[in-house]
């Protein structure tokens, strides 16, 4: 079973940037497709990147296609997410998730596993 944790988030302002990272053990993260995923309050959690095993295909949310970028580095064991020109709306909680697919993640959005989270808030 792979245990996934996030890192990186805080507070920042509107135009600003912050760089998540996501550290996997207990298992290769090469073996999956991760993905991105956030929840603001009230909401319903939502896909914002994902990344295919090798890293040959990856997808975005329209709203931060041009403003974030998914990369993974499987030597390490780790996911990134890079966040520029961030916006009040991009606060919430972000989740990196692994699917042992390969493919759900990118059309159903499903995945075995996921971190706790970490928070996200961007001030105007």
């Amino acid at each position: 079973q792979v245990q996934l944790v996030e890192s990186g988030g805080g507070l920042v302002q509107a135009g600003g940037s912050l760089r998540l990272s996501c550290a996997a053990s207990g298992g290769a993260l090469s073996r999956y497709a991760m993905g991105w995923f956030r929840q603001a309050p009230g909401k319903e959690r939502e896909f914002v990147a994902g990344i295919s095993n090798s890293g040959s295909m990856i997808t975005y949310k329209d709203s931060v296609k041009g403003r974030f970028t998914i990369s993974r580095d499987n030597a390490k064991n780790t996911v990134y997410l890079q966040m520029n020109s961030l916006e009040p709306d991009d606060t919430a909680v972000y989740y990196c998730a692994a699917d042992g697919t390969g493919w759900a993640i990118f059309s159903t959005y499903r995945y075995d596993y996921a971190g706790q989270g970490t928070q996200v808030t961007v001030s105007s």
